[in-house]
């Protein structure tokens, strides 16, 4: 399976999502630092989501760290969008 579809199945699973996109952007990062050649180094998440509306931004992200924990041993960069 996909990294990027285990990022979509595993905050599915751990959050009320009311949107959620992943985006691969690791062909944007081809040759450059953390491109280890994978094709799924780096990643964008745009999520809105009931469970971090009422988080700090910081909060938010590192919610989304822990649910996302096996993967970010694996990838390199995380971005992340929040809705509200």
């Amino acid at each position: 399976m996909s990294i990027q579809k285990q990022i979509e199945q595993k905050l599915y699973a751990s959050l009320d999502i009311q949107s959620l996109v992943v985006i691969n952007e690791s062909h944007m990062h081809r040759g450059h630092a953390g491109d280890d050649g994978s094709g799924e180094s780096h990643f964008l998440i745009e999520i809105k989501s009931e469970d971090l509306n009422n988080l700090r931004s910081v909060e938010a992200h590192k919610k989304i760290y822990q649910i996302l924990n096996e993967e970010m041993k694996i990838i390199h960069a995380l971005a992340i969008r929040l809705y509200k």
